[in-house]
């Protein structure tokens, strides 16, 4: 069952989607909110599975929402009057934009995608995420509330995790951080970036030395801790690749 969280401040919309969804056998509505404040205290409680989400809330917005909880796992379709955040919305994850009023045929194509998402999902975890290695990324995007920030791989030194947050370090010694744990990036950068301690991600192409006191030192002058359980994977990724 995909377990469904209905998000918009008008209660004759959430009726009219509640009534399309009852064609569904595979959905189940677990709860309705009409505001922000309502929505991200129920999206943690409940952890559903996909939000059928509005744009403009009597208190913020729907990309609000998605940048205070944790959105691994949760499928995001916009149902919305507003055409001109379609990009936005795409970029920020959701897998469908739909505008009101939404049609059965637009939601069960919008439906069909959250199924082919669900079984990308459980074979990228049977291959241990193998796609990500493969396809090599050259950036990745770090969505702020006012901008979205590139950063290009090569120029990406560590990675690290800071009380759930995630601080990004470059070469230039920037750093960005997210409000995102580290675990949700690991997955996504390619081989040469190793989790060489639990609130580190390393740039092996920037390693200078590994010394006896079980630091990484880097060409830029930083020291990255090396935990004892990850040492001999990291000397042997040193030696050998």
């Amino acid at each position: 069952m995909i377990r469904t969280l209905i998000i918009d401040d008008e209660p004759f919309v959430r009726e009219g989607i509640k009534a399309l969804l009852q064609d569904y056998d595979n959905i189940d509505v677990i709860g309705e909110c009409e505001n922000l404040a309502e929505a991200l205290v129920t999206t943690k409680v409940t952890q559903p599975d996909l939000l059928l989400l509005d744009i403009n809330l009597p208190d913020g917005t729907g990309f609000d929402l998605l940048d205070k909880i944790e959105l691994s796992g949760i499928n995001v379709i916009f149902i919305t009057a507003y055409h001109e955040f379609a990009l936005q919305a795409l970029k920020a994850g959701a897998i469908d934009y739909l505008l009101k009023p939404i049609s059965s045929e637009e939601l069960k194509e919008a439906i069909l995608k959250i199924d082919q998402s669900q079984d990308n999902l459980l074979r990228e975890r049977l291959t241990v995420s193998k796609t990500f290695l493969v396809s090599k990324p050259e950036k990745i995007v770090l969505k702020f509330q006012d901008k979205y920030q590139v950063l290009r791989l090569a120029d990406l030194t560590y990675c690290k995790s800071d009380a759930g947050y995630t601080n990004f370090h470059l070469k230039d010694g920037r750093h960005f951080m997210t409000s995102k744990n580290i675990k949700e990036y690991e997955k996504y950068l390619p081989d040469n970036f190793v989790r060489c301690h639990q609130s580190y991600i390393v740039n092996l192409d920037y390693a200078d030395n590994y010394n006896k006191d079980g630091v990484l030192e880097l060409i830029t002058g930083d020291n990255v801790p090396v935990s004892v359980r990850k040492k001999d994977m990291l000397i042997d990724k040193l030696i050998n690749d």
